[in-house]
């Protein structure tokens, strides 16, 4: 019998295995809470969460790793959980908790059974036994864990039923040297795995459930795509509907940051690159905070819940169609995240040729970099109707996922010729979503949001600002004549009038003649024909380097225009003026740009990533050559058709 007790000031490694949605992460979340941090795995780029936990002075490290079917799958995710187990590039597990679904035990056993082949004390923590025992089953802890050779403790990761009972068994983790089938052996292990089951669970599961009459309808070919597509409209209404409270209230704590701390430093170089350069920049960003975070909330929720499983079940007979594999929704799935851990989640495809699809396309997925740009041009769109915002913001992803399944379709019809595999899915049980591993989810996301905003950005916006305030323009003649007729005048407002109009030729000029104008006029006959003049094409390209620039671009751009004084960072970039006195952002030059967003290849780092993954400069020379050509073309006909109906 291998066991092992705990010892004072030693700080123990466990690991938290078991299959996809059995509430792993819930259970890591309820244990460490905001005491984690997310990393790659090391040598990988799979991502773990790793946290401490305490109980009755015995200190844990927590190793939360990927959900998976099967430790001898020959996939990144699986090789992950052996080299964890195996200690290769970390320290030895001290213990393992698996994870098991209560309800769907038969299934589950495969991967505990592989587990305990290997010579490592562990717990079995049953999860959802509350939902097992509303369905008809009681399990016989005790007698199951007699069978198994180890303790079986269950949990309620909700509510933290059961957590000090875990901390218990973990004291004194073992592993009993029973009879087990041989790995592999698929008829073997389920014999064994219905011997367990008939002797420590009693009662037989429900059929022809509330849940099965509502996946008639979630599964549909037809139906289930019409749910998803309403889910998804009232997600993206409802960020619109709830963010603009809270967005506000941020535009104006850096309205109020921006004018004390300019109070506090005198007029120069210094000042401004202060307040227009790092804190309108910053602000331009940070701003959409409240946005991201109630998206990252939501789609915690629907995940939980288990009915983004449903979707992928539905999405998966749609990809296929377009000669993309099952898997891919997976990837597709995080890419709302970031196109980068989207391309690295490609690699649980297993075909080649169906992989290098997979990342080709994924980018066309609206990532969160997006998401303040959606923001700031559909709120120009409709700026007084939050439904249609909504369906637009909608309609910009159903846009970017519609040109990644034709573009897949060319790609599986011309470079890589082939068809897909259909996906093998397990259903979850429908359950109530956490509050608490929404929240953690959305301040993990949330602090990379920020880390991101106050290092690239930062620095992309401080450049920025200097290649807008350098080389210095010499002062206008009409300023000049503007400003002495000001000391002149006798009359207070006259003077403020003349001098308020005199800040703006100077300013303008000055941004025309800096190296940033200079860049945006070289390059403004490329981006002219979208409605595009020389600061937006600014933006276009600094865009390139992170999407979310975008707009902390437009922020330093417009931040000296003393036309648009006491407004917030959005409404200044929204009313912000061309050098021939028209808006920049009228509704044609909008819709362009916001379709541009959505179909463009803009992040140099997704682009390093995916020549990574396939090994080759020409896939990712060739998915920037095609997004940017296609968004070029599609913001064109969307500008001369908005343009010709005005």
């Amino acid at each position: 019998m291998a066991q092992a007790e705990s010892k004072p000031n030693t700080i123990y490694s466990v690991l938290l295995l078991g299959n996809p949605n059995v509430g792993k992460t819930t259970l890591f979340n309820r244990l460490c809470g905001l005491r984690s941090a997310t990393a790659n795995f090391p040598g990988s780029t799979v991502e773990a969460r790793r946290g401490i936990s305490s109980s009755a002075g015995t200190k844990r490290v927590f190793t939360d790793l990927p959900g998976i079917y099967s430790l001898n799958a020959k996939d990144e995710l699986s090789g992950v959980c052996r080299q964890a187990l195996d200690g290769v590039n970390c320290d030895s597990p001290d213990a393992v908790v698996v994870v098991t679904d209560a309800t769907n035990l038969q299934r589950n056993l495969t991967i505990v059974n592989e587990i305990l082949h290997r010579d490592v004390p562990c717990v079995l923590a049953l999860s959802m036994v509350d939902i097992a025992q509303k369905s008809g089953l009681t399990i016989d802890t005790e007698k199951f864990g007699e069978k198994l050779g180890c303790y079986v403790v269950a949990v309620h990761p909700r509510t933290g039923l059961g957590i000090d009972v875990l901390h218990e068994a973990l004291n004194k983790p073992k592993r009993d040297a029973k009879p087990l089938p041989p790995i592999g052996e698929n008829k073997v292990v389920n014999t064994w795995a219905n011997e367990l089951i008939a002797s420590s669970v009693g009662g037989e599961l429900a059929t022809g459930t509330f849940t099965d009459r509502v996946d008639k309808a979630f599964t549909h070919p037809i139906l289930g795509l019409l749910v998803f597509a309403t889910v998804m409209m009232g997600l993206f209404w409802t960020i619109f509907t709830l963010a603009a409270f809270p967005m506000d209230m941020v535009d104006v704590i850096f309205g109020h940051v921006g004018t004390f701390i300019g109070g506090l430093l005198p007029e120069g170089d210094l000042h401004d690159m202060v307040v227009d350069g790092v804190i309108s920049g910053v602000a331009g960003t940070v701003v959409f905070l409240p946005q991201i975070c109630l998206l990252f909330f939501l789609i915690s929720l629907l995940e939980d819940t288990g009915y983004l499983a449903r979707a992928a079940f539905v999405m998966d007979r749609l990809l296929r169609k377009f000669g993309l594999p099952g898997q891919s929704f997976v990837p597709f799935l995080s890419a709302h995240a970031c196109a980068i851990p989207a391309i690295m989640a490609a690699r649980i495809v297993p075909d080649r040729r169906d992989r290098i699809a997979t990342i080709l396309v994924a980018p066309f997925f609206s990532c969160s970099a997006r998401l303040p740009v959606y923001v700031l041009l559909v709120g120009v769109l409709f700026i007084d109707s939050p439904f249609l915002a909504g369906l637009a913001f909608f309609g910009c992803y159903i846009l970017g996922a519609v040109a990644a399944l034709f573009t897949a379709l060319i790609v599986r019809k011309t470079v890589i010729p082939g068809t897909s595999r259909p996906m093998m899915l397990e259903l979850p049980t429908y359950k109530m979503p956490s509050i608490r591993t929404a929240l953690l989810t959305t301040i993990d996301r949330a602090w990379v949001f920020l880390k991101n905003a106050g290092t690239v950005i930062l620095a992309i916006v401080v450049i920025l600002w200097w290649l807008s305030a350098y080389p210095k323009v010499a002062l206008p003649d009409s300023a000049i004549s503007l400003r002495e007729a000001a000391s002149i005048t006798m009359q207070p407002e006259d003077a403020e009038k003349l001098l308020t109009e005199a800040d703006s030729i100077e300013y303008t000029a000055q941004l025309s003649g800096s190296f940033a104008g200079q860049l945006g006029k070289f390059f403004e006959p490329a981006f002219a024909p979208l409605g595009y003049d020389w600061k937006l094409t600014v933006g276009v390209l600094t865009s390139f380097a992170a999407r979310e620039v975008f707009v902390s671009t437009l922020a330093v751009l417009t931040a000296g225009d003393d036309d648009l004084e006491n407004v917030g960072v959005i409404q200044k970039i929204e009313y912000a003026k061309r050098d021939n006195g028209e808006r920049i952002f009228n509704l044609p030059t909008a819709a362009s740009l916001l379709v541009f967003f959505v179909l463009a290849m803009q992040c140099l780092p997704t682009i390093a990533v995916t020549k990574r993954e396939t090994g080759s400069w020409n896939w990712a020379l060739l998915q920037l050559g095609y997004m940017t050509v296609l968004a070029w073309i599609a913001s064109f006909i969307t500008f001369t058709i908005v343009s010709g109906t005005l």
